[in-house]
């Protein structure tokens, strides 16, 4: 069975009503095959999570890493600067090896809601994260564009709390169907091994 590490921030860490964090419960129905693993902690930036890096995702020897940050990076009141967050995203890559590291990047916000995160400076990390992805080669989803591109956006990221910025259940069927169809694009490609019958 394939291991797969979900390193994020609270977006990969809530639980939105689930017994266990939503991103993996759901993944884990749609993807049987596969063993998922929550490493998410709630407003963590790229930096704090530097710091958990080796413990919760190196010393697991994950198949696959999903990396998920950017919302509190680029937050006015946790600011990671764009390049120090683009190297720590290149760096978490390296060392998990790029063709074992699905890059993911952050959500959009409802604006009105949240007057510390602006979808302008959001789409600047996606692109910092769309960029480490080209120069290394590691996988990509492009979960800002998907999301912002849809002309309901503001009512797919209503959650539990209902802030803007924590998205409920629409937002992570779509998040979890993209990571599911690159998992199985990843599989194709055969660029992991499949797991021992």
């Amino acid at each position: 069975m394939l291991e797969v590490v979900c390193f994020g921030d609270s977006i990969t860490a809530r639980n939105e009503g689930y017994p266990t964090p939503i991103l993996t419960y759901k993944l884990s129905l749609k993807m049987k095959d596969y063993k998922f693993i929550n490493a998410g902690v709630s407003g963590n930036t790229t930096e704090q999570a530097m710091q958990r890096f080796n413990k919760d995702v190196l010393a697991r020897c994950p198949d696959i890493v999903t990396i998920l940050f950017g919302a509190n990076d680029s937050s006015l009141h946790k600011f990671v600067e764009l390049e120090s967050f683009k190297q720590n995203i290149n760096e978490f890559t390296k060392k998990i090896g790029p063709l074992k590291t699905i890059l993911i990047t952050p959500a959009p916000v409802d604006e009105s809601l949240q007057p510390n995160r602006s979808n302008e400076r959001l789409q600047q990390y996606a692109q910092a994260v769309k960029e480490v992805s080209g120069e290394t080669g590691s996988h990509f989803i492009d979960f800002f564009h998907v999301l912002y591109s849809e002309p309901n956006y503001r009512e797919l990221l209503i959650g539990e709390k209902d802030d803007g910025l924590h998205f409920g259940e629409a937002g992570y069927e779509i998040l979890t169907s993209l990571i599911a169809q690159k998992l199985q694009e990843i599989h194709i490609d055969k660029k992991i091994p499949k797991s021992a019958e």
